[in-house]
Parts: C-alpha cells; sequence; structure tokens
C-alpha cells in the first residue's frame, strides 16, 4: 500500500504533529520556511474574510453568486474587477439584488478597481485570455494555458508588487500549470491554492448515480489529479476496483465535451464544484478538493484549512491506484515544474 505522502518532495514542508492520525499530512510550513497559516484564510472566531475576484466573465459572474448566496457566515465583502466597466456595474447591481426575505446580511458585493485587487485575504482569478469555441476539438483546457499563463503571471507580479500574503485562488483553466505558473512567476507556491477537482469529484458522483453505485461513492469514493485528461476518479478507495473507477474517470472527463457538443458552454458546475463551493469550505476549515504544492507540482486532492496548516487526506492507495496519481503528477511536472520549465 502506498499514501498520497510519498509524492510531497519537500518533506520540509511536512508535519504529523497535528494529532490527526496517520491517515492525514499536513503542511505547515511554506517554502520559504514561514508559517503556512500566515497564506491561508484562517478565522479568528466569528471573524469574516474580504474577497476579491477579477474578471465577470461567465464563470466569474457564477463564482461572485455562489459566493453571495453561501458567504453569510464567512465573508465580510466581495470587491469585483473587470476591464469591462459595464460588467462590473452590471454584477454590483444585480448579485447585490439576490437575498433572502428574512432580512439576513449576505457579503457586499462592491466595485473595485485594479490597484485594489490585492486589499483582500482571498485573491479569486477568474481571468481568460481564450475561450476555445464550441465545436472545438479534444480537451479546450490545455489550448488555453498558453494565453491564460501570461494573465496569471502579470496577477502573480501585481500581488508580489503588493505585498499580498493571503491566498491566491485561481480557477480559470487549466488550473494546475496556472498555480505553478503563478509559482514560477515569485508567489510563495504555499499561498496557492486550485479550484478544478470539485467539479470532476461531482461529475464522478454524477456518473456514479448513472451506473447505480453512487451511495457507496458519496462515501468512499474520491477525485485526484488535474482538472483535465490526468484526471483520477477512485470508485473507492478502500476496496478500488479499476475497472470502475476508469468508466467513471472517462465519464467524468467527457462531461464537459458533452455539454459543449449540445451546444453550451459547461462553466456553472465548474463555477459552482470548483469554485464557490470549495472556496467556502477553503475559509470555513472544511474538507473539500482544491490544488496543493507537492515541491514540484500543484496536485489535487481532498484536503481542508487545520489550525496548523493544510490537512491533506493521506489513506492508504492500493498500488494501481496509487501508480495513476503517480502518472498524473509525472505528465503535470512535463507542463510546467517549479524551478525549470
Amino acid at each position: 500500500m502506498h499514501r498520497i505522502s510519498e509524492l510531497f518532495t519537500r518533506k520540509d514542508i511536512l508535519s504529523n504533529s497535528a494529532g490527526e492520525g496517520d491517515d492525514v499530512l499536513v503542511c505547515s510550513k511554506s517554502t520559504e520556511g514561514r508559517d503556512l497559516l500566515e497564506a491561508l484564510p484562517v478565522r479568528d472566531g466569528d471573524a469574516k474574510v474580504r474577497v476579491n475576484i477579477v474578471a465577470m466573465g461567465d464563470v466569474g459572474g457564477t463564482v461572485l453568486l455562489g459566493l453571495r448566496l453561501l458567504g453569510e457566515k464567512v465573508i465580510e465583502s466581495i470587491g469585483i474587477f473587470d476591464l469591462n466597466s459595464a460588467a462590473t456595474e452590471r454584477y454590483e447591481r444585480e448579485i447585490n439584488q439576490v437575498s433572502f426575505p428574512d432580512g439576513r446580511v449576505l457579503p457586499q458585493v462592491r466595485i473595485i478597481e485594479s490597484d485594489e485587487c490585492f486589499d483582500c485575504d482571498v485573491f479569486v482569478f477568474c481571468a481568460t485570455k481564450a475561450i476555445p469555441p464550441l465545436g472545438a476539438d479534444g480537451d479546450v483546457r490545455m489550448a488555453q494555458f498558453e494565453a491564460n499563463r501570461g494573465l496569471v503571471e502579470l496577477y502573480a507580479k501585481m500581488a508580489l508588487e503588493a505585498g499580498f500574503k493571503g491566498l491566491f485562488a485561481v480557477v480559470s483553466d487549466p488550473v494546475d500549470p496556472l498555480c505553478m505558473a503563478a509559482a514560477r512567476a515569485g508567489l510563495d507556491p504555499a499561498q496557492i491554492k486550485g479550484y478544478g477537482l470539485g467539479v470532476m469529484y461531482a461529475r464522478g458522483l454524477y456518473a456514479a448515480g448513472e451506473l447505480g453505485v453512487d451511495a457507496a461513492f458519496r462515501i468512499n469514493g474520491r477525485a485526484f489529479g488535474p482538472h483535465g485528461a490526468d484526471l483520477v476518479i477512485a470508485d473507492n478507495v478502500f476496496e478500488y476496483d479499476d475497472k470502475l473507477s476508469a468508466e467513471l474517470t472517462e465519464r467524468a472527463v467527457t462531461s464537459n465535451l458533452v455539454t459543449r457538443e449540445s451546444g453550451f458552454k459547461p462553466y456553472i458546475a465548474p463555477a459552482m464544484s470548483s469554485a464557490a463551493i470549495s472556496l467556502i469550505e477553503t475559509i470555513s476549515g472544511g474538507w473539500h478538493y482544491s490544488s496543493v504544492f507537492t515541491g514540484e507540482v500543484f496536485l489535487g486532492c481532498r484536503n481542508r484549512v487545520g489550525s496548523n496548516g493544510i490537512v491533506i487526506e493521506n489513506l492508504p492507495l492500493c498500488d494501481r491506484l496509487y501508480s495513476r496519481i503517480e502518472k498524473a503528477c509525472m505528465n503535470l511536472s512535463g507542463i510546467i515544474s517549479y524551478g525549470r520549465e
């Protein structure tokens, strides 16, 4: 049996002192040696965090709606920035008009300028330069990498200039390589998390429902790796079925293509499951799926923010399942890794 901790090449950032048991791994230090909690949105009691979102396209707008509806207890305000001022004016007006009839106070949405983007605790990167048209063949996420890489590097450098110490959350595709691009631009990898895997778990669950195995999947099913071709869906981490897992993985990976073939862009589920819900869980300290730094790549896995750092689920994995995750890491390293092109 193996554990996901074997894939972490920077052992100096790990800790087993959290009293969590052998089935978790704690990343307690950044690669620069500082306390990782300085870069995570850890709330003090009932304190709320400030969130800023860049780019009000389909994804950014849906993430904003999700955070407004779900963030009552953990988010103080949501700043929005877009080069198109008409878009920010529209979203400020419309989303602030989304309310419950009982008068509860939801996070206030406000328009910010570019120099205010990093005046926050959580920065959410939803900007994109290349959106493949409907009908495009293959894995459209990787077609976006080179164009969007320049954008994320630009904002990473802006974060450095602003002295930003909070969480840099990458939502734009392809999530994991863009996380690495932000790190290579100078940001501490410990303050970067990628939000793309949540929807792949959700698509795996949907596929499990189609196959009649969703009851077991809800408890023991897991997702690992990138938001794309090297995704790993496990039907059951304790009683792994490779054939069933391969079928679930294939259905999860191709789900977005099915939606595109029907004439629609598949952005609602990713914006909600990968971003809005997962960000709320991050801030709240709940289990969620996001990409964390292994020392060489950003790997998507189930984790949460704990009192000592990032707590990563570190369950025993059979040889076949571990080899699939290991292959995903190797392929991610081949795209862009820490310290080399």
